[in-house]
């Protein structure tokens, strides 16, 4: 099915629009075309590119001449693909173009923790753990694993740190202020959620937890947003005593759907 442009007044500007149309036509040039013949322009011609992504070659001529066209994010994504685009070049184009990535929101699920991050966890003697992008903990040291009894040891029933912090009793009795925290934590993974609007495994998590917590649902309702910010932390582990942290995060360059967290004693 052909896909046809949108015009529209109010969209990317001047430099944006340049951009973009420089970046789209680059990379059809690069590509090797499989027809025969001799060709006075180096890739795909136009046509090509549109007859591979399934969209209107009038569209291609005014992306790559600047004009403004109205592109959707699965129109983008056909051409991504066309492209043969590497992820990064993938994400540079749906920034030039000021679009969502729709792969983005259903993504495909990774058990496994990026090398990048437990490379980190295990490099570190203080408390550090990687969360994927449903907030399961995908990897963890064994300072981590004594500061978070039920979640990350041996006896832990699953690894969601949501389903932790609000529905497992002892998180109630380790982590001080765990009503306030509890609250900030939903927050901050709203944030997250607003990435990831399609991706059903991320909804059927938030109704879950709905269902089974009431301050979750009260939380929820109450449409806070939160930046995962850090900050001081606090733990009351006996025979332990009082613990207190200061939280750093970061997100991998290699899977930005992650996060890497460290707890430096303070």
């Amino acid at each position: 099915m052909i896909s046809y442009p949108v015009i529209s007044a109010s969209m990317l500007d001047v430099d944006q629009r340049k951009s973009l149309g420089e970046f789209v036509r680059a990379h059809r040039e690069k590509l090797v075309t499989d027809r025969v013949g001799r060709r006075r322009t180096p890739g795909l011609r136009r046509e090509e590119l549109a007859e591979r992504a399934g969209i209107s070659p009038t569209w291609c001529a005014w992306i790559e001449q600047g004009r403004q066209v109205q592109a959707s994010p699965h129109a983008l994504a056909r051409l991504a693909r066309a492209l043969e685009l590497t992820r990064a070049e993938r994400a540079y184009l749906f920034e030039l173009a000021a679009r969502r990535d729709p792969d983005d929101e259903t993504g495909t699920p990774m058990d496994d923790a990026p090398a990048s991050l437990l490379a980190a966890v295990t490099a570190v003697q203080h408390p550090a753990y990687g969360l994927d992008r449903y907030w399961n903990a995908c990897c963890w040291n064994s300072a981590a694993v004594s500061l978070f009894p039920g979640w990350l040891d041996e006896e832990a029933q699953e690894r969601n740190l949501l389903r932790y912090v609000f529905l497992n009793p002892r998180a109630q009795e380790h982590i001080v202020d765990w009503q306030v925290r509890a609250l900030r934590l939903l927050a901050e993974f709203r944030a997250d959620y607003s990435h990831a609007l399609r991706d059903p495994a991320i909804r059927n998590l938030v109704e879950t937890l709905q269902q089974e917590s009431a301050l979750f649902d009260q939380g929820w309702q109450e449409q806070m947003v939160l930046e995962r910010e850090g900050g001081e932390r606090a733990f009351l582990l006996p025979p332990r005593g009082l613990l207190r942290f200061r939280q750093f995060n970061f997100r991998p360059s290699d899977r930005p759907d992650c996060k890497l967290v460290f707890l430096i004693p303070q």
